[in-house]
């Protein structure tokens, strides 16, 4: 049983956005020195289980949703998870709070899947941000932080793409949506699921926008020429469930995108002075392509020769 967790913050507002996706604004009682993360990263919160004091405690790495500008509240985008593998699920315990209830939050940051550790400071490649539901949290707080930073930021090199199950999963949206007017963002939510509902924008997954036969239409949206969308102009970011990241991948072998994992590198025969152009937020160490299955490994190595050969002259 986990030690119990002295409580060192308060849950000061919560915006549900569905029963199932919540913004949760976390106050710590020792305010954190702006600055104390980068966008992209995570920090630990948790709960005691008042209920079932005999479950103990439980703690959750979160990727955080606002900006480290913000004075305020620390921001997490949270699903609620249904059907949990443990017996003592975090949002479970979140999910019974009210505003300005007791909660752990550690005030320390964590993770290498921000900008800054991954390209160049100086990089001008289109930055497309692919996220699976909540997946959009650490690309809204690095969105955040260029308007923090300059509310008027040219945001024409960012593009985030938002899969959803349903129109009202996308949280952020009407926020997003008002920065492709006035700062130039490229934001595209699609939904899996539209039926019965009045949506009439992208459908399918989100991956789904790398298929061969929709990605010539997601060049245009970008300004770029056919066959533009490749590792000289565009850099991928990936934030979603293990399908998501392969989805993507996958398909962006034949454009020559170049996966920062050593063991997929390896297994498709990249070049060891290849950069990297597609970054994922992972916490599981094995690969998300079965690296060990010649059946699985061949055909995506001839591809990846193939695409490097084309899009390295």
């Amino acid at each position: 049983m986990a030690k119990a967790l002295e409580y060192n913050a308060t849950m000061v507002e919560r915006v549900d956005v569905t029963d199932a996706l919540t913004m949760f604004r976390v106050q710590p009682d020792q305010p954190p020195a702006p600055g104390w993360f980068v966008p992209g990263q995570y920090c630990v919160i948790g709960m005691n289980n008042a209920a079932k004091p005999e479950l103990g405690s439980v703690r959750r790495s979160m990727s955080i949703a606002s900006a480290p500008e913000d004075a305020g509240p620390t921001e997490f985008y949270i699903r609620f998870v249904s059907k949990p593998e443990s017996e003592n699920p975090l949002t479970h315990l979140l999910w019974k709070l009210k505003n300005g209830d007791r909660m752990y939050m550690r005030p320390v940051a964590a993770g290498v899947f921000t900008v800054k550790d991954s390209v160049p400071a100086d990089d001008t490649r289109i930055r497309v941000m692919v996220a699976a539901g909540t997946g959009s949290a650490p690309f809204v707080s690095m969105i955040k932080s260029e308007l923090r930073r300059d509310p008027t930021a040219d945001l024409s090199k960012w593009c985030l793409l938002h899969g959803a199950s349903y129109p009202a999963d996308l949280g952020y949206r009407d926020e997003l949506m008002r920065l492709t007017e006035t700062n130039k963002l490229h934001y595209y939510g699609t939904v899996s699921r539209p039926k019965d509902t009045d949506w009439r924008s992208d459908v399918g997954r989100v991956e789904a926008f790398f298929e061969p036969a929709r990605l010539a239409e997601l060049e245009r949206r970008l300004g770029l020429p056919p066959g533009g969308f490749n590792p000289k102009n565009v850099v991928i970011f990936i934030c979603g469930l293990t399908g998501t990241i392969t989805g993507t991948i996958i398909p962006l072998i034949d454009r020559a995108f170049i996966p920062d994992f050593k063991r997929i590198r390896e297994a498709l025969g990249v070049p060891t002075d290849a950069p990297n152009s597609v970054f994922y937020e992972q916490y599981d160490t094995e690969p998300v392509i079965d690296v060990k299955n010649p059946v699985v490994v061949e055909p995506l190595r001839e591809r990846m020769t193939a695409a490097l050969a084309k899009f390295s002259s």
